[in-house]
């Protein structure tokens, strides 16, 4: 990748350079699946954490849980969820413009004060385009998403997915792999808001096989 593409991906609608990975071990909860697809799910958390180095904990000493994944039938459910309120401010708000996008997919992020990732909260809605996705490829998605603090439109029509020819399995696109891995290289900072920063990845990137 060249040193543009990898700067777009982690660019905001502003314009603005923002980067930031973990910095702090994963402690996940899954939401509103039944055992099979949490299985799924927790075996695309396990993978992409394992690509990233990033270790996977029972709790976060601070938070508890801090990878919070809900699957939804609709937003409005979200209201019910107990002291969600106090996780999302002006959650209220955030059910009324999600309707209003028909938005079936949300997330987002706590920073710590070195600027790494200490949450994620994910919201899905499950309408009948994400029920069309197999659940493999609707996980590792996902995952992806939440690994790195991605720009908004890091894959706008471009999933960071790719199709094996021989099983049709979905696997994580080599380029993005290798970004992934670059990010959480030791020597690079949990966060950057200097699209120099792109140069350092573009640097450690190693294709994966």
């Amino acid at each position: 990748m060249t040193p543009e593409q990898v700067q777009r991906l982690f660019t905001r609608s502003d314009g603005s350079y923002h980067f930031s990975r973990w910095g702090r071990p994963l402690s996940p909860v899954v939401f509103g699946v039944e055992d099979d697809t949490l299985t799924v799910v927790k075996g695309a958390i396990e993978a992409v954490a394992t690509l990233a180095r990033v270790e996977i904990a029972e709790t976060d000493p601070e938070l508890g849980a801090n990878l919070m994944i809900f699957f939804l039938r609709d937003w409005p459910e979200l209201a019910d969820v107990p002291k969600l309120d106090r996780l999302l401010p002006g959650l209220s708000q955030l059910i009324g413009r999600l309707q209003t996008a028909d938005a079936n997919q949300y997330r987002t992020f706590r920073f710590d004060e070195d600027g790494g990732i200490k949450a994620c909260f994910v919201f899905l809605k499950m309408d009948n385009s994400m029920q069309e996705l197999p659940a493999d490829d609707l996980a590792l998605a996902q995952v992806v998403q939440i690994i790195l603090a991605w720009g908004e439109q890091a894959f706008a029509g471009n999933s960071p997915l790719a199709r094996l020819p021989d099983s049709g399995a979905a696997v994580l696109k080599p380029d993005i792999a290798a970004v992934i891995r670059a990010a959480y290289d030791p020597a690079m900072p949990v966060a950057a808001n200097d699209a120099s920063h792109a140069l350092r990845l573009v640097a450690r990137l190693e294709p994966q096989p």
